[in-house]
């Protein structure tokens, strides 16, 4: 999503020029050019995926859309599969319309995982939830820190499902590292993402992740913490921004690349 601008085929072609190991990939764009044919492309340039996103938004009441909920994510776990990453990253989901039972809301999070978290197992994979900056509690994720998401997955085996860490979402909790070590201690640490925190925020706030060192976030201090919590996973650049959707995207991966050593060396 970093460059989302990119073709399946020029993204993977980018990051073997520029030496990246590993991409992660979305759902979307992975369907629009074909499940198999990705998983080859990326296969043949000696690349591997290294996480899929995403699955999620498992917070309906209604029975008929919280079945379709299930559903479509128990096919994502079959496309992750199918791309040989072992990791799903789940977003929860926000309060269904007219509730205002957050509770309630990761309850349901909760049922979901102990559903989908067996089935996602038998098919090699691990469910890594990743909790979202609070700002977008109401529609997008009930899930909003570290404490929260492990409170949830730690009702599960760790080897079914676990957390992302998301710079992004994290870096304003000054409980967070904490929560790092807690969720490496039970190896629970099944994603790590880098996106700067840049102001002012663009209007909806969606697409306001600022590029490796345009923000307030001390990257490597964050890279310590999970790497002191024993992850030695791979570290992805997830940025959803308008301004570099707008660039040239071979630019923006170089780019993107630099800043990661500079940063996380």
């Amino acid at each position: 999503m970093t460059v989302k601008q990119l073709t399946i085929p020029e993204l993977v072609a980018g990051c073997v020029e520029l030496g990246v190991p590993g991409v992660g990939l979305w759902r979307e764009p992975v369907r629009a050019y074909g499940i198999r044919a990705t998983a080859g492309l990326v296969r043949d340039a000696g690349l591997s995926v290294t996480t899929l996103c995403r699955g999620g938004f498992l917070t309906a009441i209604e029975p008929a859309e919280r079945a379709r909920a299930l559903d479509d994510n128990r096919a994502a776990v079959d496309e992750a599969a199918a791309l040989g990453t072992d990791t799903l990253v789940l977003v929860s989901g926000g309060l269904p319309a007219g509730s205002k039972d957050l509770r309630g809301a990761r309850e349901r999070v909760a049922d979901a995982l102990a559903e989908l978290g067996p089935y996602a197992a038998g098919c090699g994979v691990r469910l890594a939830v990743e909790p979202l900056h609070p700002m977008y509690a109401a529609d997008r994720c009930v899930v909003s820190t570290l404490a929260q998401a492990l409170d949830l997955v730690e009702r599960l085996p760790a080897d079914q499902v676990g957390v992302t860490v998301d710079t992004y979402h994290v870096w304003w909790d000054d409980t967070a590292p904490a929560q790092i070590a807690r969720a490496g201690a039970s190896g629970r640490i099944h994603g790590f993402q880098l996106a700067d925190w840049t102001t002012p925020l663009p209007e909806g706030v969606l697409h306001g992740r600022g590029q490796i060192g345009d923000g307030s976030v001390d990257m490597r201090e964050w890279w310590g913490y999970v790497e002191a919590a024993g992850y030695a996973g791979p570290v992805e650049v997830e940025l959803f921004n308008d301004v570099l959707w707008g660039r040239d995207g071979r630019e923006v991966l170089a780019e993107t690349v630099a800043r990661f050593v500079t940063h996380i060396g």
